[in-house]
């Protein structure tokens, strides 16, 4: 009896609204974990590195979705140059992020990246053909601004090549996502899930012997719990989508401005000064409004920033996007 109404409990939660954003909660938070480790790893080791094994522990979880890939035909892609410039934006994107996550505090990191949204939207005009009204254009605006009061150009320190590698990281995601949208009805999933981690893999590969060094047991132990909180966090994505509209999971990304308060002041010892707070702000508004405006009907044809289904693209484990579609694809050809 007890059972029972347990799973009657789970069932009523499931369909009651909440179970969608609930697991994008947790998905969000499991990938700030996921940055809690790269940040900690990027004290004694460079990017390089990390992202290297990274993919490579990464890569049997990546195999385990791609044995379910339902399609025939073989790994070429259908538009190359699209999927080439793709694969470089993520390459360049790991190494960028990884790196802006080991030298600057996770809240500083994270603003930079929120404004991913905004320039997805800009790239949108050029790479889709999309339309963007003055509403849309003026978040955008009011987004970029909230960037500038992160970075307190001409104040404090400046700049710093950390601050560069999360603009870059945040670009370079931008790109990858919009050329997602731009090539996601021709290519096979599996071509935009795999070609990314082994670009990285050779990359990386390519590089390592310059930059490597020796890492004990338990930092490949961490480097195993990063793939892991990774390829979970996607699967609580895709179930995210499954349950809830887009509108509403979408903006759980920016929880994790909440995590970065929490794991930088505990692991870190981080504080948070007062132009990050109000800049982070102005840049979740913004991108918050451009989701909202999104969902509205005869606003958007592509819909861009809300079909998005992750946080940014490093190429460093499967994407939530490939990965719910390949589960899609599976379950529409059970007999």
């Amino acid at each position: 009896m007890e059972l029972g109404a347990n799973m009657a409990t789970l069932s009523k939660f499931s369909n009651s609204g909440l179970a969608g954003p609930m697991l994008a909660l947790c998905a969000f938070g499991l990938f700030s974990a996921h940055d809690v480790v790269v940040k900690s790893l990027g004290g004694t080791y460079s990017p390089v590195q990390i992202v290297f094994f990274g993919v490579l522990l990464g890569l049997p979880l990546a195999m385990v979705m791609l044995m379910r890939d339902p399609m025939d035909g073989n790994l070429k892609p259908q538009r190359p140059g699209w999927s080439a410039l793709r694969t470089a934006a993520t390459a360049v994107t790991a190494v960028s992020v990884f790196y802006a996550f080991s030298v600057l505090p996770m809240t500083q990191t994270y603003a930079i990246l929120f404004a991913t949204p905004l320039l997805i939207t800009i790239l949108s005009v050029p790479v889709l053909g999309e339309r963007v009204g003055w509403r849309r254009a003026v978040a955008v605006l009011v987004g970029l601004a909230g960037v500038l009061i992160v970075l307190r150009p001409g104040q404090g320190e400046g700049l710093s090549l950390g601050h560069l590698a999360a603009l870059l990281g945040a670009f370079g995601s931008a790109l990858a996502s919009i050329i997602v949208r731009k090539i996601g009805q021709e290519e096979r999933n599996v071509v935009l899930l795999l070609y990314p981690m082994m670009a990285n893999l050779v990359l990386m590969g390519i590089a390592l012997p310059f930059v490597y060094e020796p890492m004990p047991l338990a930092h490949f132990g961490a480097l195993a719990l990063m793939a892991a909180l990774a390829f979970i966090a996607s699967l609580c994505v895709i179930a995210a989508y499954k349950r809830a509209p887009a509108f509403q999971i979408a903006p759980m990304q920016y929880s994790q401005m909440i995590w970065a308060v929490i794991f930088g002041a505990l692991f870190f010892g981080e504080g948070v000064d007062a132009f990050t707070i109000v800049g982070a702000g102005v840049i979740i508004a913004s991108g918050i409004y451009i989701v909202m405006r999104e969902d509205k009907a005869n606003v958007s044809e592509n819909r861009p920033v809300l079909m998005t289904r992750t946080r940014t693209e490093t190429g460093t484990y499967p994407r939530a996007s490939q990965m719910g579609k390949l589960d899609d694809d599976a379950d529409d050809r059970q007999p």
